[in-house]
């Protein structure tokens, strides 16, 4: 079945991604099932943070998954996929050249960022059972809380009130193609379209790793997921082990 042959639209839940698991571990939802809330009141991010949003005013969905037939080790090219989809939608709409996918997926416009992923996994041995793709994507919002790091809307950047289920059900199509192309053995041209789309690569950016911040240049993402840099000699960095310190360009 295609992503998103089943869309449920939830007035109110603790987490999208904790319902969605919940309902594929109970056998009740299917791969492509996408469960939308127009109120999320504990949302989460990478790195244990929360995602924080608006009711009803943004994309925030998880979409069932059962990659069984993809090996343990594409686990990053799934993500790849999964941030592209998102790409596709909000360029569609902001337009291709300000928008970017921030290592490793989060979804920015310019030096703001628009959108985050956050994919859960089920094994069962060396067998991939379910992976649960959480994504929130700012669409109408434009009151952001003061922790939000220089969040953007796509109400913001074209001055339009967008209907975010039915962005939502758009999004849907897009990772639908994404997946198709993952499972038809894609992956290095996922990969190759992910760095091409990459925020910030081939430009000096600074990073933060063990209280210690440092300049480098970024060039890439490997197949296992590691951003590569470089300076006086190349880098590699595992998801989760450097931050990020952006300090918005003039345009």
């Amino acid at each position: 079945m295609s992503i998103g042959h089943s869309f449920i639209e939830l007035q109110s839940v603790d987490s999208t991604n904790n319902y969605a698991m919940a309902q594929a571990h109970a056998g009740t939802a299917s791969h492509g099932t996408m469960f939308f809330a127009y109120d999320q009141w504990a949302g989460k991010g990478q790195r244990g943070k929360d995602w924080v949003s608006t009711p009803g005013e943004n994309i925030v969905v998880s979409t069932v998954l059962e990659p069984a037939n993809l090996p343990i080790t594409q686990q990053f090219a799934l993500s790849a996929a999964v941030a592209l989809a998102c790409h596709d939608l909000f360029s569609h709409y902001a337009g291709p050249y300000d928008t970017a996918i921030k290592w490793p997926n989060d979804l920015y416009w310019c030096d703001r960022k628009a959108g985050g992923i956050l994919i859960e996994n089920t094994f069962k041995g060396d067998r991939w059972v379910y992976a649960i793709a959480g994504t929130g994507i700012n669409i109408n919002q434009t009151q952001f809380p003061e922790t939000a790091r220089n969040p953007v809307s796509l109400k913001q950047i074209t001055g339009r009130t967008f209907d975010a289920p039915v962005l939502a059900r758009e999004l849907g199509i897009f990772l639908e193609q994404r997946y198709q192309e993952l499972i038809k053995g894609n992956a290095s041209i996922l990969l190759e379209e992910y760095n091409r789309r990459l925020y910030r690569r081939e430009q000096r950016v600074r990073l933060k790793k063990d209280q210690v911040i440092f300049e480098t240049v970024v060039k890439g993402v490997t197949p296992a997921g590691e951003l590569v840099t470089r300076d006086v000699f190349e880098r590699r960095f595992a998801h989760g082990t450097v931050e990020w310190i952006i300090e918005p360009r003039d345009r």
